[in-house]
């Protein structure tokens, strides 16, 4: 098994709270991260190459630099000295010079591929994870931070590479090439002086910017916050404008603000005490250096050109070291950012599909059959006790009772939004446990109660019930849900916006948009979750023809509130607090006097 495939899941026990963030180590994360590049393993390979090139050109400078200065030290009148010697040398210094820019434009030409690629693979899997969540996880997460998390992670992606690839790897090949010569050209000391600058200031970066992640972290818990209010608040724009609350949402995004900005004063102070320190060191070495060098030219072991040498290569290793602080505190970042998307990632699926499941097999309109269903979104609280029913092959079952009776987790738990905790759910005879979510879901559609469509065009959101129909298919779903002559009356017609969520639709239009795009897919099982709960009487007695026709043949359940739209039904299941009390036709339930027969009294006298 390839390392990034998917975790085993294992579905948690019911209602159990959201799952911490695990604490993954840094190596563990770039563990996680490498099969990814190593997809691109002949890239990978020569990025490597054309980056040793580049330290390798980038060293010859100063050694060329120094053959240079020594060979301008010629006797007067020597034409050899003054015309071959410098013009070569001049011309194989900026050779070199040109090398190591190719080199390294090179390098990253042939990993860009790479990078780009793991990139789009961790988001796309990341984008396909999510969608396998449960409805349990979206109900409870926090959709501005979670898209912060995924964007930070994603950049987070070409942050390490870029820094780590581009920028550490590469210093401490030169590093490592620039101390071999040293100490072999000169004397152990030029190394030894390196190293210890060297050792003082990577252990004072490392402890400095490991004290300094906390703030960097409080920051993006802040930062992620601020967001999630902001986006919650734009969402619910009209229920702030209801209740005249523009003043209050400001202050609270105001007051995260502020909690950020402290943080983030914070992180600058503490960075530029990290700053300060090295380059304290930087300079110390620097001078150490310089200084022996210095020495070395006066007694005579060295030559001028030996000088310029040694501060060339101090200032191609500290240049680089530099910024080292900066990288460690992106990389480390980076790294944070990764675990936290590739937590995501592993986040346990609440539904999952067994091992080797195979898909729903249908052949007509099936018999759909709850056994002995209970049921609880959480453990304290049960929905359903001990339901047992049956819709026959194309015949239609109405559940009626009052809020909060269960009457739509019935409907939730035959689309398998959460799996049943006692008793079974079968679909022509077969547990729906025990096949593929997606066939099952295919073999089902569904107008829900709360209708929520895309921040695109009225034929997108008709056609999303049939990916890839034709406008004559989308134009005969919008006849039957009775809203072709609407679509048609307005300016653009089919390719009206209807704003996010729908907001530029009425309660109805969305409704019989829902309606259209269900009819449009065309399952062999309906559920209508009071799929008309929204409209007017006349459009509401037209659409309940058009839905008998459409359900004819269909096994079909319908969650409704208004009687009224039931009463063909083939059984009425009444609920009360997760329970049937009542069962049987309209006439029969009717005639029984019960807790149908006052509903329906009271429904009439209403109306």
């Amino acid at each position: 098994m390839r390392s990034h495939a998917p975790a085993a899941e294992t579905p948690p026990a019911p209602g159990a709270p959201p799952q911490p963030a695990l604490n993954r180590s840094d190596w563990a994360t770039l563990q996680r991260l490498f099969p990814y590049l190593w997809d691109y393993k002949w890239r990978v390979m020569a990025a490597l190459a054309f980056m040793v090139g580049a330290k390798l050109a980038n060293v010859g400078v100063p050694l060329l630099l120094k053959n240079l200065v020594d060979a301008m030290s010629f006797k007067p009148g020597d034409v050899q000295a003054v015309l071959v010697v410098p013009a070569a040398l001049l011309v194989g210094y900026g050779l070199l010079r040109l090398s190591t820019s190719l080199f390294t434009e090179l390098r990253e030409l042939v990993f860009a591929k790479a990078t780009e690629g793991a990139a789009r693979r961790i988001s796309l899997e990341v984008f396909r994870h999510l969608h396998a969540l449960s409805l349990r996880f979206h109900l409870e997460r926090q959709t501005g931070g979670m898209t912060r998390d995924i964007e930070r992670g994603t950049r987070g992606v070409h942050s390490l590479i870029s820094y780590s690839l581009y920028s550490i790897i590469p210093t401490l090949i030169e590093v490592t090439l620039v101390l071999t010569l040293l100490a072999v050209k000169f004397d152990v000391w030029f190394a030894g002086i390196t190293i210890i600058a060297l050792v003082f200031y990577i252990s004072f970066t490392v402890t400095v910017t490991e004290w300094r992640t906390k703030f960097r972290k409080e920051m993006n818990e802040l930062d992620s916050s601020a967001h999630s209010r902001a986006i919650d608040s734009l969402l619910n724009y009209e229920t702030v404008k209801y209740f005249n609350n523009e003043e209050f949402e400001a202050l609270r995004y105001d007051e995260n603000l502020k909690r950020y900005r402290r943080a983030a004063v914070k992180s600058q102070t503490t960075l530029s005490l990290l700053n300060t320190g090295q380059q304290l060191i930087i300079a110390t070495g620097l001078v150490a250096m310089l200084w022996r060098a210095t020495q070395g030219v006066v007694d005579g072991r060295m030559t001028l050109g030996d000088l310029v040498m040694v501060n060339a290569f101090m200032i191609q290793l500290y240049i680089p070291l530099g910024f080292l602080g900066v990288l460690y505190r992106e990389i480390k970042q980076s790294l944070t950012d990764l675990s936290k998307m590739f937590n995501l990632m592993e986040r346990e699926r609440e539904i999952a599909d067994e091992p080797g499941a195979p898909a729903l097999s249908l052949q007509a309109s099936p018999e759909v059959r709850f056994e002995n269903v209970s049921f609880a979104y959480e453990p304290s609280r049960p929905i359903l006790h001990h339901i047992s029913f049956v819709i026959p092959p194309g015949k239609t079952v109405a559940v009626v009772g009052s809020s909060g009776a269960g009457k739509s987790t019935l409907a939730r738990l035959l689309f398998r939004f959460y799996d049943v905790q006692q008793g079974r759910i079968t679909i022509a005879g077969q547990d729906i446990r025990e096949v593929t979510q997606a066939s099952l879901r295919q073999a089902i559609g569904i107008v829900p109660q709360d209708t929520v469509l895309f921040n695109d065009t009225v034929e997108y959101n008709i056609a999303y019930g049939q990916p890839g129909a034709s406008r004559a298919q989308v134009e005969e779903a919008a006849r039957a849900a009775r809203i072709h002559d609407f679509i048609a009356s307005t300016p653009a017609g089919y390719a009206t916006m209807v704003g996010e969520r729908g907001l530029k639709l009425s309660g109805g239009e969305k409704q019989r948009v829902a309606i259209a795009r269900t009819l449009l897919k065309n399952p062999p099982i309906m559920i209508f979750d009071e799929a008309t709960s929204a409209l007017d009487s006349a459009n509401e007695r037209a659409i309940q023809a058009e839905l008998r026709s459409i359900a004819e043949n269909k096994t079909t359940l319908v969650v409704a509130h208004r009687l009224s739209t039931v009463v063909d039904a083939h059984e009425i299941l009444v609920m009360e607090a997760g329970q049937i009390i009542e069962r049987g036709t309209h006439a029969a339930l009717l005639a029984l006097g019960g807790r149908y027969a006052s509903m329906w009294a009271l429904q009439q006298s209403s109306e």
